[in-house]
């Protein structure tokens, strides 16, 4: 049985998400548009599909949404993100760092460009714009910020390195942001999902089936879903939710936390 959404009302707030034209990120987007929000749509694919996705987001907001595609592969391009969407749908009070990458390899192998472009889409480019952000939130003294973080922010895993270093680092950047927003109106929270069944998890799962010869569902049982209680992928409905109780007044006082939802993984 599939899950309804939190429903909200965020009218009259302006909301970034990076990554948000693929797996969770389109989610996470409809829902911050279903609660009234004006929505600012990042990241790369198909030009036909992100425009079309545009105009659903538009729809469901009833305000025009606008597409932004900066490469964060350049940590720093995460501050031109939050400027160039400022100038489009004036000051974005609501920023949910969802953009992220990963790669496979154990550390005597790992790439080093590889290690360079997880920890600048994962990890630098949320800093930069996070900072970015900061002058119009504080200025009118309100503002709430989501990490897409991981229960991998949490624990570590073979073949992971940058990956679990960078969400390890998201939970370092969320804490102190948090400190340093607490009597401004400012919140920053992290949520930490288990598996969540998006195009990045895909990927993991037909290397791994392919990997050890194993069909598809067997390899979801065995090496993905065996570690949590529920034995279910989580659905990105349920992220979306979270993060929009995150972004209430309700949530005000809930401010510097790694929330888990993750089947029970940390458990």
């Amino acid at each position: 049985m599939s899950v309804t959404e939190l429903n909200v009302s965020l009218t009259g707030h302006t909301a970034l998400i990076t990554g948000s034209t693929t797996g969770m990120g389109q989610d996470i987007a409809r829902a911050f548009a279903r609660s009234g929000a004006r929505v600012a749509l990042h990241g790369l694919g198909d030009p036909e599909g992100i425009a079309e996705l545009v105009n659903e987001l538009g729809e469901l907001s009833g305000h025009e949404s606008f597409h932004f595609a900066h490469d964060l592969s350049d940590g720093r391009q995460g501050g031109a993100l939050v400027q160039a969407a400022n100038a489009r749908l004036g000051d974005i009070d609501i920023l949910i760092n969802n953009a992220g990458v990963q790669f496979v390899s154990g550390i005597e192998d790992f790439p080093t460009e590889q290690w360079d472009r997880l920890i600048a889409v994962n990890l630098g480019a949320a800093f930069h714009a996070i900072r970015a952000v900061w002058p119009g939130m504080k200025r009118t003294g309100w503002g709430r910020i989501v990490n897409t973080a991981s229960t991998l922010a949490l624990r570590g895993e073979f073949g992971k390195t940058a990956y679990v270093s960078a969400k390890h680092g998201i939970l370092g950047l969320t804490r102190t942001v948090a400190l340093e927003g607490a009597e401004l109106g400012i919140t920053c929270n992290a949520v930490c999902p288990g598996w969540v069944y998006t195009p990045l998890a895909a990927a993991q799962v037909e290397a791994k089936a392919a990997a050890l010869g194993l069909p598809l569902e067997k390899t979801m049982k065995e090496h993905f879903l065996s570690e949590m209680p529920t034995k279910r992928f989580v659905e990105p409905a349920e992220i979306a939710s979270a993060m929009l109780f995150l972004c209430t007044e309700s949530a005000r006082s809930i401010t510097g936390v790694a929330l888990p939802v993750d089947g029970g993984i940390t458990a």
